[in-house]
């Protein structure tokens, strides 16, 4: 803990203004993310688009009082505050993290490399955690910002200290090196993750190796450094691989049904180990926490036992929809404060219209008291306005139940098998359910009951990889140029409430529906940023009112019909879009109507203009350019019209998911992203590293042998050519699987491979010839699409375009929502 004037100094700032001397506990940036306002200190950092300075009063209105800035004319209204200026925020929270390391004296390990950071991380925190005191980086605090927000944890309690740094280009990791300051250093996979920022993977292996600069000890595999060429003055280099030249030789390695065991060899003795899993990326991650082990001491047996109990870390929340109108964020491996406040973060985003309910276990954090403890979870439940908690376990019915006021609902349990004996599921309504807790508690147990029992074909929405799109396009505009997110036909097939959620909760201007019950839908669901209906249409004037949905107008009939209703209820000035014809020939006030258009808007109060837009026809072709160059043209000159004759300004807007791209002098004031956001674009020249936000997967009912001769599917239309192994799986054109990917047109993915599909798609079933792919068995994966399989390559293959798959998806297939 630090006074605000201690902080002023360390960061070699100077108040704007000062308001006392307060003690500061927590670091902010996001004005969303604040829990102890009084107690907080925010910064306004700048990092792209995205400026602090613009969330200061919303900081401020949730009663922060502390701040530092860059920028001193955007403090106007923060009456009270203590206001610190430096000249550039980021350096100023990397420095006070670079101050608050230099006080601590206890070993830290420092991970960096392309893959396994975190769950190294996490493993070795599952490894030591018996003997140590430890502080690690929250999930995958490991860039910039989240490093120095990882090193503030750091207190008089901690003995040991797990940080991870990433970074995407040259430069970034001397600044995290001071930060961290590694005691022992772990270079973990240096794979292929990561490598767009730099010239060669030489490059980047010299970049993260800087972390080390300093660093007494350095563990890595030999196939990344050779020890011949590594001279670092300082530094131990401890390789481990199979080579005889490795520190820690790997003599062994064998593969059982899921489990693998493994021999090393290190300064003459043998070390033995069994691990949980098979796959090589596990097996990788394990042997380098191995190395940290052998490093610290610790002896044969104590490796061995702690190995065993080794078990998948998966860092993503996983939010499911589930009975009686409930969602469900599973997160039950782990139980911790950092953690905790991650998923209460993220059920935050979720669910607005919703009770919050959180099922929690005993939490283990070592070197603290209880009252300590429970206390800083009650503060994190109030801050975030749980109103129902069922704790299970011991020590948190015994210490939570006494710090909680009477609006909190409360059920307690000594174990989960108390809870799951009482389970009913008519207990739960139209609620968002964390589930959290220790891995000893076996709370997957009660995951399983809250979920749907729908057939085993799923949609996986990764919502980080839409926030990695949407980031990705907000790149390439102007700072004051909005962003209309389209969610339209269920956002594209991939969620509606869920994505607009989080759309929302990053700031998107405005979202776009197709029709009135889209948007009805959204704001029941708790939705409060503008959403522009697309397709109005008479009988939905209704539900555009009541639910403050703001209709686009496209048509004379359509504008007087909805003056007329305006007029019955008594409402003026009522939001509106206007859409201009241009060239799609589509929707759209033709521009020989705009001047009669434009007298009529000035003349008529029932209206104000939000914005006035047209569609292009072929943003995307580049022979089209001309084109789209004319029906720009057109629409400056109907905007240029409608200027002259209203009384105000509105926002024009002309730009889609491909113009934002391949045409950036139609920014305008705002733009339309749509599928782009999703991860299915044109080619861009790479300007974008757009992630696929949506894989469809389904799983093998039934393995078939079959002999030369015999068909597959209806109409004995798939003739087997050869003695054929065929896999029927979960899917159909029921599903939105289309019949034309039948007969060998389309391919599923199973294990790696792809598998031709055979004979016709039925309504809920698809067979897949798998003769050439080993190991295949019964409730094995088949993706339908996803990273490994584009939704494009799919749209190729039936002479379609992604919209179509996309949007396909029935609404039978089960959704399910991960968050990191």
């Amino acid at each position: 803990m630090y006074l605000v004037s201690d902080i002023c100094e360390i960061v070699k700032g100077r108040f704007l203004q000062q308001a006392g001397d307060p003690v500061v506990r927590y670091l902010v940036y996001d004005s969303r993310q604040v829990q102890q306002p009084d107690a907080s200190l925010f910064f306004a950092l700048r990092a792209g688009r995205n400026d602090g300075h613009v969330f200061l009063a919303d900081a401020y209105a949730q009663g922060v009082r502390n701040f530092i800035v860059s920028h001193p004319g955007s403090v106007q209204g923060l009456a009270g505050s203590n206001i610190i200026l430096v000249d550039d925020t980021l350096a100023a929270l990397q420095q006070l993290a670079i101050y608050h390391r230099s006080r601590h004296s206890i070993p830290v390990i420092g991970i960096t490399g392309s893959n396994g950071k975190t769950i190294v991380k996490e493993w070795l925190y599952l490894l030591l955690q018996e003997d140590h005191t430890i502080a690690r980086s929250p999930r995958s605090f490991n860039s910039q910002i989240g490093v120095p927000l990882s090193i503030w944890q750091l207190n008089s309690r901690h003995d040991l200290a797990l940080f991870e740094a990433g970074i995407s280009r040259p430069g970034e990791m001397e600044k995290l090196a001071r930060i961290i300051r590694p005691s022992i250093g772990l270079l973990t996979n240096l794979g292929e993750a990561h490598s767009e920022g730099f010239v060669s993977d030489e490059q980047k292996l010299q970049e993260k190796l800087k972390l080390f600069e300093h660093c007494p000890i350095l563990i890595a595999r030999g196939k990344d450094i050779s020890k011949r060429t590594y001279k670092k003055q300082g530094t131990k280099l401890l390789t481990w691989g199979a080579g005889g030249e490795e520190d820690i030789t790997v003599l062994s390695v064998e593969k059982q049904e899921g489990h693998t065991a493994v021999n090393l060899l290190f300064e003459n003795a043998h070390y033995h180990f069994s691990l949980p899993f098979a796959d090589e990326a596990s097996i990788e991650n394990a042997i380098s926490c191995a190395a940290i082990m052998l490093v610290l001491g610790y002896k044969e047996d104590v490796i061995a036992r702690r190995m065993n109990r080794l078990h998948a870390i998966d860092m993503r929340l996983q939010l499911i929809h589930s009975f009686n109108e409930c969602l469900v964020i599973n997160d039950s491996y782990s139980a911790d404060i950092n953690s905790l406040r991650a998923a209460l973060d993220f059920q935050q985003q979720q669910g607005a219209g919703l009770g919050r309910t959180v099922i929690l276990s005993d939490f283990f954090e070592t070197g603290r008291t209880e009252a300590s403890l429970y206390t800083e979870i009650r503060d994190l439940l109030q801050a975030y306005g749980i109103n129902r908690l069922v704790l299970i376990g011991e020590k948190i019915r015994a210490w939570l139940p006494p710090l909680l006021d009477d609006s909190v609902k409360l059920q307690a349990f000594d174990n989960t098998e108390a809870f799951l004996g009482l389970f009913r599921s008519s207990g739960f309504f139209r609620e968002i359910i964390l589930i959290k807790g220790a891995r000893k508690f076996g709370f997957e147990r009660i995951a399983k009951l809250f979920e749907e029992k729908l057939h085993q074909t799923v949609l996986e929405i990764n919502l980080n990889a839409l926030v990695h799109n949407l980031k990705q396009y907000q790149r390439l505009l102007k700072p004051e140029t909005r962003v209309m997110a389209m969610v339209k036909a269920f956002s594209y097939g991939s969620g509606g409430a869920e994505i607009a959620s989080v759309l929302q909760y990053h700031h998107v201007n405005y979202l776009g529906v197709a029709y009135a019950d889209e948007g009805a839908d959204l704001v029941r669901a708790g939705i409060r940023i503008p959403i522009m209906v697309m397709n109005a249409e008479t009988f939905s004037f209704q539900s555009i009112v009541d639910h403050h949905l703001q209709p686009v107008i496209y048509s004379f009939d359509l504008l007087h019909a909805f003056e007329d209703y305006l007029a019955a209820q008594g409402m003026a000035a009522y939001p509106i879009h206007l859409e201009i014809e241009t060239g799609m020939n589509r929707l759209g006030f033709a521009l020989s109507e705009v001047e009669a258009l434009s007298l009529h808007l000035s003349a008529s109060g029932a209206f104000t203009v939000q914005s006035v837009f047209t569609h292009l026809a072929a943003s995307e072709d580049p022979e089209q350019d001309g084109f789209t160059r004319e029906q720009a043209a057109r629409f400056e000159e109907a905007a240029t019209v409608l200027e002259s004759k209203l009384s105000y300004r509105f926002l024009k807007h002309i730009a889609n998911s491909a113009a934002i791209v391949r045409h950036p002098q139609l920014q305008l004031d705002m733009v339309r992203l749509g599928i782009g956001m999703y991860g299915v674009e044109i080619d861009n020249d790479k300007l974008l590293e757009l992630l696929p936000v949506a894989t469809l997967r389904t799983t093998i009912a039934q393995l078939k042998h079959l002999k030369k001769g015999e068909t597959v599917s209806y109409n004995r239309r798939g003739l087997v050519q050869r003695d054929s192994i065929i896999a029927t799986v979960r899917i159909g054109y029921a599903d939105g699987y289309s019949r034309r990917f039948g007969h060998g047109k389309g391919h599923m993915l199973v294990n790696g491979a792809l598998a031709p599909v055979i004979g016709t798609v039925c309504m809920d079933m698809t067979m897949l010839d798998v003769t050439d792919i080993p190991g295949v068995k019964l409730g094995d994966e088949a993706i339908v699409f996803g990273p490994d399989l584009p939704v494009q390559e799919l749209a190729a293959w039936i002479g379609t375009i992604p919209y179509e798959i996309m949007t396909g998806v029935s609404q039978r297939v089960k959704r399910i929502y991960f968050h990191e």
